[in-house]
């Protein structure tokens, strides 16, 4: 079975947005990687400095086929210079998968199917 890690920004973590509701759509995402027969995990995150343990912790945690970057991680300028360190420890830590990229919490089926 393929095998797949989703990394996020934890929505309860980012000022300004409705926390409930976008976990609701990412357990819902979640939910549909076991429909489609794909072992997959996600890993929610702060944008504190207890992000780099938690996404090193999860890369090392098994082997993983391919990882999905979010958008809130790669789509704001800002999160730019965290961007590159994520994809980086991803390199170091499951050098083996493949990386993938959604356009949104909805769509990260089909982002790592593009790898699978």
């Amino acid at each position: 079975m393929a095998t797949v890690l989703v990394l996020g920004f934890d929505p309860h973590t980012v000022p300004g947005l409705d926390g409930d509701t976008l976990r609701a759509g990412l357990d819902a995402e979640l939910a549909r990687f076991a429909d489609h027969g794909i072992d997959a995990a996600m890993t929610l995150i702060a944008p504190d400095a207890s992000a780099e343990p938690a996404i090193v912790a999860a890369l090392a945690g098994r082997p993983w086929d391919v990882v999905v970057i979010g958008g809130g991680i790669r789509k704001p300028e800002p999160a730019l210079t965290f961007f590159e360190h994520v994809v980086n420890l991803v390199r170091r830590h499951a050098p083996q998968a493949a990386i993938a990229f959604n356009t949104s919490g909805a769509d990260s089926v089909e982002a790592a199917q593009r790898w699978l």
